[in-house]
């Protein structure tokens, strides 16, 4: 019973912990989101919003890096936090620009880009713990 209240964490808990928040983080963002812009690319692009004037293409293009490409490092633990930053990138534009900063969920609501900016700033400051590759790399 003594454990449930214990504010002490182990080295590997906290690993555990990380790996199952960026494997699922990652996984629900590139197979959710990612991979849909992959495989719709064309249909999407031309419509795409362009909150920077820099082009919908470019736009699509640079979410389809984030989304998809940063997703998997993420998943891999693979230059974990540089894939982050492209990550919060993105959520911080779809929460603030995109849905205006409404933190409802449902249509209009951007309270899953609010949920991932959090999970992906968490990924930034944490890092990916010790079951990752950058942690094989750093070796």
């Amino acid at each position: 019973m003594k454990k449930i209240f214990s504010t002490r964490t182990s080295e590997n808990a906290l690993s555990f912990s990380l790996l199952i928040l960026r494997v699922g983080a990652g996984l629900l963002m590139l197979l959710n989101h990612g991979l849909d812009k992959i495989m719709h690319f064309a249909q999407k692009s031309p419509k795409f919003a362009d909150p920077f004037h820099i082009g919908p293409t470019t736009s699509l293009s640079l979410l389809v890096f984030a989304e998809f490409f940063c997703a998997a490092f993420i998943i891999l633990g693979l230059f974990t936090r540089l894939a982050a930053i492209p990550l919060i990138i993105a959520m911080g534009v779809a929460f603030f620009i995109i849905n205006n900063g409404n933190y409802r969920g449902g249509p209009g609501g951007g309270e899953l880009a609010l949920l991932f900016l959090f999970i992906f700033l968490v990924i930034l400051v944490a890092g990916p713990g010790k079951w990752s590759l950058d942690r094989f790399i750093a070796k």
